[in-house]
């Protein structure tokens, strides 16, 4: 999954015109921390093994700590699946390349596959009925300005569209390591799920299309920063701005579960901020379509952020995602997730059996929400009764909220990132913006045109204009 993690210490700074929306932590964390930083991005190692269920129901504890910022990150990770090889009887892949370095530019010859290309409905979802030929997209339509991410299997690009002067985001997957991992039906699920989603709070997908190497995704270029940037930046955000962040990803999620779409990688780094301080959902690298008689099994997620279920190989439906909200939640307004500190075992044991604390310096409602999303029993989670997501909008601590006038974006957070115009970079990590425009040679695996057939996409006029404001802009 391609994720853009901020270096354990960065310079700290300060926004004076938002110091009255944030918390700002006491002191920076200590160097001698035992907190150990992982990479799970290339781990898919054998199931953990089951801890002993234990007291499943949580029982809290007021504390009195001073709230911390967590400078450590682990990385989204997914278990073991059946190898895609053997479903779809690929060959071995062939190395085409053996330069230490591909400059993108030469990568215009490596053609555009040609294929139909897919046309959304007008309310933004793909059909195979109503699919026409609309004219075609490629790299070459693209001029490639900054890296803006990387992850395990390739690089996110901030790119400007040639003929109309847009500027995008465009992610760049290398198919030999998709294959590699086996993970093809992942990276065909994130492209089906971001033809099917069109929601105020969620990154839209514009195009994608596939060379012979690699897979691309052109996406909504939101240059607020990632909210982990602001978090690790700011501090804590107040309840009164933590409460519009999180009802937005509470609506996002909402809309995802109401066309059968689980997320599975709720976190701080797979939330943007736009240029008006709004929300937004991405990366849907680890996403699944469901049926609501049905569990997965698979092992997937950030450790932190895992719901005890996941972690137990007991199955997990959309419930898993209203667990992860609530430990966004508490990371929004402590600074820290509730179970964290040690090795990936050690995280793992202390969702699965430690109690939750909330800290006294939070309201009563606050507390109550929290106790809610993380029940460590999923049927017992609010989110997951019968109201569904309506459970979470109609407690106590969204009071204030106006659900309707929240998705006609006409709440404002309190809060505004510094954005200096549509092609500003400032908040995304200088580690990626400072790379220099190379992407890595690939090999190309035999058969990978049918393996990724259909994969071209161009996101129907109606969905842009229904567009309130600019999302990565300044007029």
């Amino acid at each position: 999954m391609v994720s853009s993690q901020l270096t354990a210490l960065m310079e700290n700074k300060t926004c004076k015109s938002s110091r009255n929306y944030l918390h700002f932590p006491l002191c920076p964390p200590d160097g001698t921390s035992d907190t150990v930083e992982l990479d799970f991005s290339d781990t898919f190692g054998p199931l953990p093994a089951h801890p002993s269920r234990g007291n499943s129901e949580i029982s809290t504890e007021i504390v009195y700590d001073d709230p911390v910022v967590v400078f450590s990150r682990s990385h989204s990770l997914v278990g073991p699946s059946p190898p895609i090889s053997h479903l779809l009887n690929l060959r071995k892949l062939t190395i085409c390349e053996t330069e230490e370095s591909l400059e993108l530019i030469d990568d215009f010859s490596d053609d555009v596959i040609a294929e139909g290309v897919e046309e959304g409905s007008e309310n933004g979802y793909g059909s195979d009925e109503k699919c026409e030929k609309v004219k075609s997209i490629g790299l070459e339509d693209f001029e490639v300005m900054k890296v803006v991410g990387q992850g395990a299997f390739g690089k996110v690009y901030q790119v400007r569209k040639r003929d109309t002067l847009e500027i995008f985001a465009m992610k760049v997957v290398r198919k030999d390591k998709i294959v590699e991992k086996n993970h093809a039906e992942y990276m065909k699920a994130e492209r089906d799920i971001l033809t099917k989603v069109d929601h105020p709070f969620i990154v839209q997908l514009r195009y994608s299309f596939q060379t012979k190497y690699r897979l691309y995704l052109v996406l909504d270029f939101v240059n607020g920063g990632h909210l982990f940037f602001q978090l690790y930046h700011h501090g804590l955000f107040r309840e009164d701005l933590a409460r519009v962040y999180a009802a937005e990803i509470v609506s996002a999620v909402s809309h995802l579960h109401a066309n059968g779409i689980m997320h599975r990688d709720l976190k701080p780094e797979n939330i943007l901020l736009d240029v008006d301080g709004h929300a937004l959902l991405t990366d849907f690298g680890l996403a699944k379509e469901f049926d609501e008689n049905a569990r997965s099994n698979s092992l997937c997620g950030t450790v932190e952020y895992m719901s005890p279920e996941i972690i137990l190989g007991k199955g997990h439906d959309k419930a898993a995602d209203w667990w992860s909200v609530g430990i966004l939640l508490f990371e929004m307004l402590t600074g820290q997730p509730p179970f964290h500190g040690g090795n990936r075992d050690k995280i793992q044991k202390k969702i699965v059996k430690d109690k939750l604390k909330l800290p006294a310096f939070l309201t009563s409602e606050a507390h109550a929400l929290l106790k809610g999303l993380l029940q460590k029993d999923p049927s017992k989670r609010l989110g997951n009764g019968s109201m569904g997501s309506d459970e979470i909008k109609h407690h106590k601590w969204f009071k204030p909220i106006n659900w309707k006038k929240l998705d006609a974006r006409e709440i404002q957070p309190s809060f505004r990132p510094e954005v200096a115009g549509s092609q500003c970079i400032a908040n995304f990590d200088k580690r990626w913006t400072d790379m220099p425009l190379l992407d890595s040679p690939a090999s190309s695996p035999n058969g990978s045109a049918n393996l990724f057939q259909g994969f071209t996409y161009v996101q129907p006029a109606a969905s842009f204009l229904r567009r309130h404001t600019p999302l990565g802009s300044t007029t």
